[in-house]
């Protein structure tokens, strides 16, 4: 059984309705190929691990320029 889900799993539509980014408080758009939520306001892109979003600053990783 091959495992074609994106890097850090599925997570739920529901969750991704209401969640925000902590540093501009703005809306997250879900990059399934990279398994990233991404704020382009704050120029970060927040990691999902095992199917949760991880939504701290520090583990986000900066979007090139």
């Amino acid at each position: 059984m091959s495992d074609t889900s994106p890097q850090g799993g599925t997570v739920d539509p529901r969750l991704l309705e209401i969640l925000v980014c902590p540093v501009t408080k703005g809306p997250l758009r879900y990059d399934r190929e990279k398994g990233e939520l991404v704020s382009e306001r704050a120029g970060l892109a927040y990691p999902i691990r095992d199917g949760i979003p991880i939504m701290l600053p520090d583990e986000a990783r900066k979007l090139d320029a």
